[in-house]
């Protein structure tokens, strides 16, 4: 079914992690007529990764469109970590409005105004949706009040500002624009969508232009290029040039051997699109994120949006650990460059650059957890290969001051624990902005190092008994804050290479907490646990008990050994220093240093004290 452009509507929905932008999408589809009525749908089916549904979080943009009345409206499900702030950026080009979903209790965070920025720069019309109103500590004129504080203080046009606000549950799939009155479904959203967000622009009879927005691969269609018909009307079987608004001397011609629209969740075959719609081409083998698909004659190329630089960086590198090729599918470095620069293509906010040795690459991407879900994602795949600990990318102004990534921290913490995390974010060199309370709890803000927050999850969590939320998003390039220490805790670290057996890990759970139990595999220079008391030491996990004729008194006790640390991937990126590797493959994840041998390790220590 085809739709003129007045009665195409496209928005993404925008807001922080976990206020409810993908419960919403499932809801709006529910009741856009996209599953039968007796259809059973999972919960947040728009999270279709297998990564997604585990984590609970959206990492990538994904399209669908829901039907209300003769209106066609596609909506773009957008990432509300920071980390993939990049997927934002490049898929509101395709959209002609935005829904800011912001949590009733939560109010306004730090990338509630990271995404709310871009979309007002891109001049979108912005429908506001208070969501999870059913919540009892719902705090709703309140975040009202701190959704429009927001966007003054961003520059909103009076046109923003007038934005017309929706009070919904989308757990519970009901919208209503009044605060005291409880709707009934989501038909008043769906009609401020309608009435508020204007319909595509675009001239039907002009030369073709289309944005790329995205890329997917599909195994029997190749290459598929996903984006917003911006002008003209594209046919299968026609002829068009594919052109780069930065590479204007590039132009290539090809063939759109099929094309797709989106009803519900499927792709669905058409044979001609005009502008307004959002649809998929096949048969561009060699198309980017960023590239114009326009008409053969007249190669126009439309300007992309500039994505954000990254902040952090990784070496990536092969693994040549002592257990090195025997877990892993894709081990060398041919595969592990291939992946990596496969990866860019899709992903615009990831850098990859080679270094000195064919070995290693630098990996540059927004934060901890961007990086740590390529790193998932390649494991799961079968690579196996070393990573060292992260770290902040630094830049240089025109006098040569040394400037670093600042995060804005937002904590929402119990009272008694505001002084155990102040002392922290203070020897972390972070600077206090705003301070309030929140029924029982406080809201503090801060303007910290990116490098500060490298390992702090775990600190914070115990420090707030596992009753705070943190988030964090990038702010800005600022001086230098000096030094700050990675950890104040030391390694505990494997003599030889065997097999962990009870009576050695008995004696080196004295010394610290174990990351290894009976029976796991270990190698000399692995590290094995935490020594609390920061210094690095060795010990011997698979040290048997001497084998004696003498009867010992303590013979016939049970060895009682204390349940080891599980270490999970973002754990064991929190944990590493400068001087250690993580080695990575599909059935294990190991800290290791980067120097194994004790003596070696031992002399360049000296030195370095000298």
């Amino acid at each position: 079914m085809e739709f003129s452009k007045d009665k195409i509507r496209n928005i993404a929905i925008i807001a922080h992690v976990d206020h409810g932008k993908t419960s919403l999408v499932n809801e709006m589809l529910k009741q856009g007529g996209v599953f039968r009525q007796n259809q059973e749908v999972v919960d947040r089916v728009m999270d279709s990764n297998a990564l997604e549904r585990e984590r609970g979080i959206t990492i990538l943009a994904k399209n669908a469109s829901a039907h209300y009345k003769d209106y066609k409206i596609n909506v773009i499900d957008t990432p509300g970590h920071s980390d993939f702030g990049g997927e934002v950026e490049r898929v509101l080009k395709m959209a002609d409005g935005v829904l800011l979903v912001v949590d009733a209790f939560e109010g306004t965070m730090p990338q509630t105004r990271f995404v709310l920025e871009k979309a007002l720069s891109l001049n979108l019309r912005v429908i506001i949706v208070i969501n999870k109103i059913d919540r009892p500590d719902a705090r709703i004129s309140e975040v009202v009040d701190e959704v429009l504080e927001l966007l003054i203080d961003l520059n909103a046009t009076d046109d923003q500002l007038n934005s017309p606000i929706v009070y919904a549950s989308a757990r519970l799939g009901i919208a209503s624009l009044d605060p005291n009155t409880r709707g009934e479904d989501l038909r008043p959203l769906f009609e401020t969508i309608i009435e508020h967000i204007l319909p595509p622009k675009g001239d039907e009879n002009a030369p073709l232009q289309l944005l790329v927005s995205s890329t997917e691969h599909n195994d029997f269609l190749g290459k598929l290029a996903v984006g917003k018909i911006e002008n003209g009307v594209i046919k299968v079987g026609e002829t068009v040039a594919v052109d780069n608004f930065f590479s204007p001397d590039k132009v290539r011609r090809c063939r759109v051997q099929q094309l797709f629209t989106y009803d519900g969740l499927k792709r669905v075959e058409v044979q001609q699109a005009s502008c307004g719609d959002i649809v998929c081409v096949a048969g561009i083998e060699d198309v980017m994120i960023g590239d114009t698909i326009c008409d053969a004659e007249n190669p126009s190329a439309l300007q992309f949006v500039k994505i954000s630089e990254p902040s952090v960086e990784m070496t990536f590198m092969v693994n040549d650990s002592p257990f090195a090729g025997k877990e892993g599918k894709f081990v060398t470095s041919r595969h592990l460059r291939d992946r990596l620069y496969k990866e860019t293509i899709k992903d615009l906010s990831l850098r990859v650059s080679d270094t000195d040795t064919t070995e290693a690459f630098k990996v540059c991407g927004r934060g901890e957890m961007h990086l740590s879900i390529l790193i998932e994602n390649m494991r799961r795949e079968g690579y196996e290969f070393q990573v060292s600990m992260p770290k902040v990318l630094y830049k240089y102004d025109d006098e040569g001051n040394k400037l670093e990534p600042i995060d804005r921290l937002v904590v929402d913490v119990p009272e008694d624990s505001v002084g155990a995390v102040m002392e922290k974010m203070g020897k972390r060199k972070g600077e206090l902005v705003s301070m309030h309370p929140q029924g029982s709890r406080m809201r503090v803000e801060f303007l910290v190092p990116s490098r500060g927050l490298f390992g702090y999850k775990s600190e914070f969590l115990t420090d707030t008994r596992g009753e705070g939320v943190m988030s964090s998003v990038f702010h800005s390039y600022e001086k230098y804050r000096g030094d700050i220490e990675r950890r104040n805790y030391g390694a505990l670290i494997a003599f030889e290479t065997g097999e962990c057996i009870t009576y050695g890990l008995a004696n080196a759970q004295e010394r610290g907490d174990l990351f290894v139990g009976p029976g796991t595999k270990v190698y000399g220079g692995m590290v094995v646990g935490q020594n609390p008391k920061g210094d690095d030491l060795v010990v011997n996990v698979c040290k048997r008990k001497a084998m004696s004729n003498m009867r010992s008194t303590s013979s016939d006790e049970a060895i009682r050994l204390t349940p080891p640390i599980i270490m999970s991937l973002e754990k064991s990126l929190e944990f590493l220093d400068d001087d250690e590797l993580l080695e990575v493959t599909p059935e294990n994840i190991r800290i290791r240093k980067k120097e194994l041998d004790h003596n070696k390790r031992k002399s360049a220590a000296y030195r370095n004290s000298l």
